[in-house]
């Protein structure tokens, strides 16, 4: 895919949609860590369900840890993997707490030091909590990346640097929502819906869908 076209897409997206927001819940960067953490194999639904419980109880490193594991699992029992996501969100407050004053570092390395916390969730809480031009990949974008031949790679960390590569700053801040939305709701996995997307003349997937 060429320059001209890739900006083309993404003038579209931001045409249709400015402002674009992570579709979890959150107030403060710590709400954000926490709830990308949790949303690892889980829907925002199911997340946003567990943490609007959770956060009017304890929304800060130390009020998880008063709460402590047990508690901390009733909250989020209805999420996949809830029990390893308990021990690691326990586990990341303790560090916040003991290594940065109980705040949420904007450090990608002292980020993905903390349990639970990859790449990918590091890059999202630089990105949506303090406005980095970084671009976190996840399935969908991958997805969308690769089928559309925006940015085509093997693996996400391939795809991610390409997208770094290829969007312009302009671009950046807000390109990894835009792509997860368009993955989320219109380039679903199993059969996209090409008949309701603006950028249908734009992309180039050979298996267009009505």
């Amino acid at each position: 895919m060429n320059k001209q076209k890739r900006i083309e897409i993404l003038t579209r997206f931001r045409d249709d949609n400015p402002k674009p927001e992570t579709e979890l819940n959150f107030s403060s960067p710590f709400e954000l860590l926490i709830a990308v953490l949790l949303s690892a194999q889980a829907t925002d639904v199911s997340v946003n369900k567990a943490t609007d419980k959770l956060y009017p109880v304890a929304n800060t490193p130390q009020a998880i840890l008063d709460l402590g594991l047990d508690k901390l699992k009733d909250y989020i029992k209805t999420i996949g993997l809830f029990n390893t996501k308990a021990v690691n969100t326990i586990k990341t407050c303790q560090m916040l707490v003991d290594l940065h004053g109980g705040e949420v570092p904007e450090n990608r390395e002292a980020l993905e030091a903390l349990p639970g916390v990859g790449r990918k969730t590091a890059n999202v809480v630089l990105n949506t909590a303090f406005g980095w031009p970084t671009i976190a990949v996840d399935t969908h974008i991958d997805r969308v990346s690769n089928r559309t031949k925006f940015a085509m790679g093997k693996n996400v960390v391939e795809v991610e640097q390409k997208l770094l590569k290829v969007v312009p700053a302009e671009f950046k801040v807000d390109v990894h929502h835009w792509l997860i939305l368009h993955g989320r709701y219109t380039c679903v996995a199993r059969k996209p819906r090409c008949g309701a997307c603006i950028i249908e003349d734009l992309c180039e997937y050979k298996d267009k869908t009505e």
